[in-house]
């Protein structure tokens, strides 16, 4: 067993208390890494797949059952597993005060690699990540995707024969994305190296030799993707409908009976069914006309969604403001013309322009650094802007920032609520922070527990939370004034395709009832629930449109549905070729 796997767990157990309660992280776990090939390991926020991975490298020991890595034994050996093993967390300790080649200096002593053998070892990695023009940056001027590659490569300095990556490409861009695999397929391929990988990215799954499924602690499968998607032949299908929206189409197909999985597809919505067999249109929605439904391959996702949405709790749609308006054309919630912010010499953002109307989902898109969340703090009122006109619920920012503040909801791109409060303080906190007094507050605060589903949780600090439902909070303070404006930095980043469903629902209901969101994503799917985009670069605009009209641009004969991040990258790689 030990000679043919590079990592096996055996019954492992393993519980931890919080709020006051036990709660089973892993319970008799059983999984076999085979050598010399990239496992994927999903499921659920909350599922385990951290909790695994610190198990597998000794900086957690089990309740229970027994771990080997490269045939040692964990838990007799723990700092020899870490320093056989490399391991990089969700988040990897980069130094920001020290350059690229200092934070590998200090690694590669922190792991005891000896002098004379760096040079070569450096040369391999900083080609590899392509970072070799970078080596005298400092690591906190690095884009988020080049720190991931810096992060890689503290990691691989001495060449580990099991690698351990938790959520490598949460944050980056697609571009970016794509060349983390490529360094991992080459790690695999040249140097035999065994991976074990977990992502929120169901269509990087589909990249692995195999998966592992985890779900509440407990591995529900272990097979290839292939194997994974096969029964779902047959339960897969494409619908469209002349005369209603793609958001009002998804959430009338979304509740229909015998649909699991109702999401956007480019300008279509795709479904997965209960059983096979081509949906009746008059049955899922008899009073609508013009109800086209075709059959498509399966893929991955739809066999994620299919195992775990029946054991999901159904989301509520979130409430917002007696006094929203509907969309009209002329209604300009958000102007930006010719916004500029400089860092000294450097323009984060360099003559911006935009605006955006009443109940519009405005997306804003871009390549790690390219300025967005530049934009997004200047229109908050949290950064002035070197030059341009802002104006945000009919106040300019030059003068009137504090008013525009109180018409504004915002999520920031990173967890930005107090980890050591409650999640019940949190909210409190929160609903005086804008202004809510007496019955009021209390009354939100009750809105926000019920709705977001957190009612189990309103003693336990939010720190503790599980990612999704961490989300779950951010949003929930983001609404409490029940605001007209709603700023979405990255909202979704690292968490499950779940939570990102029920984030959605919620998003597309706050729209509908006539809240205005600009919304930041490096999910690329997730750009065509926008009603127009900005793709930005190095600081200003390279494209703008509805995402159908991004995506037509490079439509072809022999590829009639390209995909959103096929025109991203497109896009972003064209400019490059020309600069």
């Amino acid at each position: 067993m030990t000679g043919e796997h590079a990592l096996t767990l055996s019954g492992v157990t393993r519980t931890f208390r919080a709020g006051g309660r036990t709660i089973t992280a892993l319970k008799k776990v059983d999984v076999a890494i085979r050598p010399g090939q990239v496992t994927g390991l999903i499921g659920p926020d909350g599922a385990g797949k951290t909790t695994l991975m610190r198990l597998a490298t000794g900086l957690l020991l089990p309740d229970a059952g027994e771990i080997r890595a490269l045939g040692i034994d964990v838990l007799a050996a723990p700092l020899t597993i870490q320093s056989s093993v490399g391991y990089m967390p969700q988040r990897f300790g980069l130094y920001e005060d020290l350059s690229v080649q200092e934070n590998l200096d200090l690694y590669a002593d922190l792991q005891g690699v000896p002098k004379p053998s760096r040079p070569k070892r450096y040369a391999e990695l900083l080609q590899m990540t392509g970072l070799g023009p970078f080596t005298q940056r400092l690591a906190g001027r690095l884009s988020g995707g080049m720190k991931q590659k810096l992060g890689l490569a503290c990691t691989l300095i001495h060449s580990p024969r099991l690698l351990l990556l938790d959520e490598p490409t949460v944050g980056v861009d697609p571009v970016s994305r794509r060349e983390l695999w490529q360094i991992i397929y080459r790690l695999v391929r040249d140097e035999g190296m065994s991976v074990l990988l977990s992502t929120a990215y169901l269509d990087e799954a589909e990249r692995c030799s195999e998966v592992i499924l985890l779900h509440q602690g407990q591995v529900l499968n272990q097979e290839t993707p292939q194997r994974f998607s096969e029964p779902m032949r047959g339960r897969t299908f494409l619908a469209t409908a002349g005369g209603i929206g793609k958001r009002h189409l998804q959430a009338r197909l979304n509740s229909a009976p015998g649909i699991l999985d109702a999401l956007i597809e480019g300008s279509r919505i795709r479904l997965v069914t209960e059983h096979p067999g081509i949906p009746d249109p008059v049955e899922l929605a008899p009073d609508l006309q013009g109800l086209v439904i075709e059959a498509t391959p399966p893929r991955f996702e739809d066999a994620f969604i299919a195992t775990l949405k029946q054991t999901a709790s159904q989301p509520l749609a979130a409430s917002t403001t007696g006094s929203a308006l509907p969309a009209r054309e002329q209604d300009e919630v958000i102007r930006i013309q010719g916004v500029q912010r400089r860092f000294g010499d450097f323009y984060a953002v360099r003559d911006v322009s935009f605006s955006v109307h009443r109940g519009e989902i405005f997306g804003l898109l871009g390549a790690n650094g390219a300025g967005k969340s530049t934009t997004f703090r200047m229109l908050c009122g949290l950064l002035p802007a070197s030059a341009g006109e802002l104006t945000v619920a009919g106040h300019d920012l030059r003068h009137a920032a504090a008013q525009a503040r109180g018409r504004i909801g915002y999520m920031a791109q990173r967890f930005s609520l107090y980890a050591r409060l409650t999640v019940s303080q949190n909210l409190h906190f929160f609903a005086s922070a804008y202004g809510l007094r007496n019955r009021k507050r209390q009354a939100r605060i009750r809105w926000a527990l019920q709705t977001f589903e957190l009612e189990n949780y309103a003693g336990d600090n939010s720190g503790d939370l599980p990612l999704g439902f961490k989300q779950r909070l951010a949003f929930a303070a983001a609404l409490m004034h029940e605001p007209e404006i709603l700023f979405l930095d990255e909202p979704t980043s690292g968490v499950d395709p779940l939570a990102r469903r029920e984030f959605w629902q919620r998003t597309n209901a706050l729209a509908e009832s006539g809240v205005t969101i600009l919304v930041t994503t490096h999910f690329m799917d997730e750009a065509n629930y926008c009603d127009r985009l900005v793709i930005m670069a190095e600081g200003e605009v390279l494209a703008t449109g509805t995402p159908e009209e991004l995506r037509s641009r490079f439509r072809t004969a022999n590829h009639p549905e390209p995909t959103m991040e096929e025109a991203f990258i497109a896009l972003i790689e064209g400019r490059e070729s020309t600069a």
